[in-house]
């Protein structure tokens, strides 16, 4: 079974300081790792545990929009209620990434700005720049949002993983 810590995936095997992660950030780790556990082996070995701890938190935060969204309708009006329920579904996303998913321990400040600067490229890229463009092909605005959408959860998880959230310290010896 593997065991993802601070975006590596690793052996089950559990360190002191895992021992001492808090009972959410643990859970959440067991869940993602038994989902991958369910896997069939070849696609296993190349889906690391955070993949799976992503869609979660993504799935969770998407569902904070919709909820947002339809609470907000008709209260305030739409680009109003649409911005509101986008902003925190992306701030919940990044709390909930850097605590559960990342384990992240850096500095605030740098890793908030990262994040921002890849909201707004994925924003201007993907759901923008995608759709429009797909759906200025011939396709259905649906399915073009669609395609964006698939081209949007790939770069935020690899941006997130490799670039917001990147462990700085040097690879585990023991690994």
């Amino acid at each position: 079974m593997w065991r993802c810590h601070r975006g590596r995936v690793r052996s089950e095997t559990v360190r002191e300081s895992e021992r001492s992660a808090p009972w959410a950030v643990r859970g959440f780790h067991r869940v993602c790792d038994g989902v991958v556990a369910l896997l069939p082996a070849r696609l296993r070995r190349h889906v690391p545990p955070t993949f799976v701890g992503y869609l979660l938190v993504s799935g969770f935060t998407f569902a904070t929009d919709l909820s947002m969204l339809t609470a907000l309708h008709g209260v305030v009006a739409l680009p109003i209620a649409v911005t509101a329920g986008y902003c925190t579904a992306f701030g919940l996303s990044y709390l909930l990434n850097r605590t559960l998913n990342f384990e992240s321990h850096g500095a605030v400040g740098p890793q908030v700005a990262l994040y921002v600067v890849v909201v707004v490229v994925n924003y201007l890229v993907f759901i923008l720049g995608v759709t429009s463009g797909v759906a200025a092909l011939g396709l259905d605005y649906r399915l073009a949002r669609v395609l964006g959408g698939l081209g949007e959860g790939l770069f935020m998880y690899s941006s997130m993983r490799w670039i917001v959230f990147r462990n700085r310290r040097p690879p585990d010896p023991d690994h």
